[in-house]
């Protein structure tokens, strides 16, 4: 039994990272679906089976939680896999399996409160506004998952959504720096424009952006917090394996890399994110 990370190609390795760092000794099984990379541009409906199949893959290779180390996959199919597969899905493995996202434990950690609050809803003008920009995919920022469930927690926090077309592709084939920069710049310009302002605190809504993470930092004002996703969903999973003890996670420290592309040497671009050369293996 393992902990299965699943993306769309080498942007849930940031999820990933901080999960092994978290838990050393389980083990893990990390799939990366490049053969279909990126997905923010695709349909939902694409991108819900897309994931399905992602996650079957997974659990068929011994994971009992597969956490969608990806935000399109988790604000576009996570909610729909919960209700209308996985139930079913269960029934014909005969044993315990769950999928988790990565969108609920940023947002807590964006708001500062627990899922469960909402906000009590009242007409009195609020002076003092937290702006919060958010970097994401086309299908992330289509699906509004982030304006949506933070207007129910906050209503002094204004979240403003800025999709990064061609990014996340960039970084999967290992763009140049230079180039990297110039669209995380004009970017980060382009928010600042709709807002009339930087905002106050960022999210790096795709995972693939943690691994340039420090080109963010540089093209906003200095010292603007970034809210860290891996590290919000690395305190929620271990909260969540404490409470269900029935998911066995493995204590062997195996780690296995797996590809629905061409297997091999990840870019230098990961291999300086991860510390180390990274290889994935052909599934």
């Amino acid at each position: 039994m393992a902990i299965g990370v699943f993306d769309s190609g080498v942007g849930g390795l940031s999820i990933h990272r901080a999960l092994v760092d978290r838990m050393p000794g389980a083990d893990f099984i990390y799939l990366g679906d490049q053969k279909h990379a990126p997905y923010g541009e695709r349909s939902g409906e694409e991108i819900v089976e897309l994931t399905r199949q992602g996650c079957e893959t997974l659990f068929n290779a011994g994971a009992s939680i597969v956490v969608l180390g990806c935000n399109t996959a988790s604000a576009v199919a996570l909610r729909r896999l919960q209700s209308t597969w996985l139930a079913d899905y269960r029934k014909s493995i005969g044993r315990p399996v769950n999928v988790l996202g990565i969108i609920v434990p940023t947002i807590e950690a964006a708001t500062g409160l627990p899922w469960e609050h909402e906000a009590e809803r009242r007409g009195a003008k609020i002076e003092n506004v937290d702006v919060l920009g958010i970097f994401c995919t086309t299908a992330t920022a289509r699906s509004r998952v982030y304006e949506i469930e933070i207007d129910k927690r906050r209503q002094d926090l204004a979240v403003f959504t800025e999709p990064c077309i061609g990014l996340a592709a960039m970084i999967e084939a290992g763009e140049s720096e230079e180039k990297l920069t110039a669209v995380v710049e004009s970017r980060v310009q382009a928010l600042k424009t709709r807002i009339g302002r930087y905002p106050d605190r960022a999210i790096l809504g795709c995972t693939h952006y943690e691994i340039i993470g420090e080109l963010f930092k540089a093209a906003l004002p200095e010292g603007t917090p970034l809210i860290h996703q891996p590290s919000s969903v690395a305190n929620a999973l271990e909260s969540y394996i404490a409470r269900h003890p029935e998911y066995a996670i493995g204590t062997s420290a195996n780690h296995a890399f797996l590809t629905t592309g061409v297997p091999g040497l990840q870019s230098e671009i990961v291999a300086a994110f991860w510390g180390a050369p990274i290889s994935f293996e052909a599934i």
